[in-house]
């Protein structure tokens, strides 16, 4: 009886969409407190580990990085296909909003960080900020249960699915170091080997994952980071494996591989002097963009796009209601972690950037949540006044 009791709301949790929110939640209170432990000098170490052997040694902090990420792009690449192919995003004046949406909560937050720091060092971030992270933005939309209408959450979907797209166009375009030739022909011949097992209609997974890992080492080594190799195989993945890749790559995901890559990314030792760093024009720059920056982009983009009578907002969502969904957009966690350490080469630099995102991304859930907590009160106040939301 005592298990069941505690077995019970876990899995209540993890049907919700709720649990895998709250381990990555954890996963990162429990890296910070470490990090600031007595055993922090040991914990840091474990991280900065060299693991494998040439030419593919790396720190344990990189293999997760390059080699377990590429399995999360993996089922990004899965959930872009899918929802091109027979998604939100197969109607293109459906997928339309969502996209023009998802482009101005790109720019807004780009724009306000380099407001701070242009002509700077610290220039290069500029996308550190422009990132949805899916998995806790839709927990916290969760959390409101039934008070958010299905039109919102297909909405936050589908916006967090094409933001993902332009992450991951981003960091391919510039986030690429140095190229080498070899290895970039390597990864096309491989790339067009797999494309041709989907033309011609194998269904072998096998094969095709034999072949992804070929890609992955080619796309490695060619200078382009490696997470782009997960996404690239799984758009020749066949359409009738998709559905059941995803669903067994969501528990893998959801309760290892993200919460481990909180582990490794946010073990950052704080002081007094770092926390004061979150006013410098880095940290602002990132806290502000999420916070301000996706919301402002989100709404204007809907705004305009709507006003200019080329879509129309979703059944049942409010203005008011989308503003929330804006600030829960900027809850940028994983995707901005990510490119964060993509982003700079000096530690204490990552490790500002990192905590203005995790602050950043704080500020904008708990503002997302009282946004819509308050728009769902105004629509109930106006059902008792007229008997119609308006």
């Amino acid at each position: 009886m005592p298990l069941r009791r505690i077995i019970g709301p876990i899995r209540e949790l993890s049907e919700s969409g709720k649990l895998s929110g709250l381990l990555l939640l954890l996963a990162t209170v429990v890296s910070l407190l470490i990090s600031n432990s007595g055993w922090s000098g040991a914990y840091l170490h474990f991280w900065e580990m060299p693991l494998g052997w040439p030419p593919l040694e790396k720190t344990a902090a990189h293999w997760v990085d390059d080699g377990l990420m590429v399995v999360f792009f993996f089922s990004v690449g899965l959930e872009i296909k899918r929802e091109v192919l027979y998604g939100e995003l197969t109607d293109f004046r459906q997928a339309l909003l969502p996209m023009l949406a998802a482009v101005g909560g790109v720019v807004v937050p780009a724009g306000i960080y380099l407001a701070f720091n242009a002509g700077t060092p610290a220039s290069h971030g500029w996308a550190v900020p422009t990132a949805t992270d899916i998995a806790f933005s839709l927990g916290i939309l969760s959390l409101l249960g039934e008070k958010i209408p299905p039109g919102l959450r297909v909405f936050l979907t589908a916006l967090a699915i094409i933001d993902d797209l332009i992450a991951v166009l981003i960091i391919a375009l510039f986030y690429t170091a140095e190229l080498h030739l070899p290895y970039l022909l390597a990864a096309g011949g491989v790339f067009a080997g797999l494309a041709l097992l989907n033309r011609l209609k194998v269904n072998m997974l096998p094969l095709y994952f034999l072949l992804g890992l070929a890609l992955w080492f080619c796309v490695l080594k060619s200078g382009i980071h490696a997470t782009i190799a997960g996404v690239l195989l799984a758009l020749t993945i066949p359409t009738d494996a998709i559905e059941k890749l995803e669903a067994a790559l969501h528990k893998p995901i959801s309760y290892f591989i993200l919460p481990v890559f909180a582990l490794a990314n946010t073990a950052i030792v704080l002081s007094a002097e770092s926390v004061g760093e979150l006013l410098s024009p880095l940290g602002l720059g990132i806290g502000l963009a999420l916070l301000l920056g996706k919301p402002l982009g989100i709404f204007g983009a809907t705004w305009l796009t709507v006003k200019a009578g080329i879509s129309s907002l979703p059944e049942r969502v409010t203005w008011y209601k989308l503003l929330g969904l804006g600030f829960t957009a900027g809850i940028g966690f994983t995707m901005a972690i990510f490119v964060a350490n993509l982003s700079f080469t000096d530690p204490s630099r990552i490790a500002l950037a990192k905590l203005a995102v995790i602050l950043g991304s704080f500020l904008a859930a708990v503002t997302g949540l009282v946004v819509l907590h308050l728009a769902d009160k105004a629509d109930d106040s106006k059902v008792a006044g007229n008997g119609v939301i308006e």
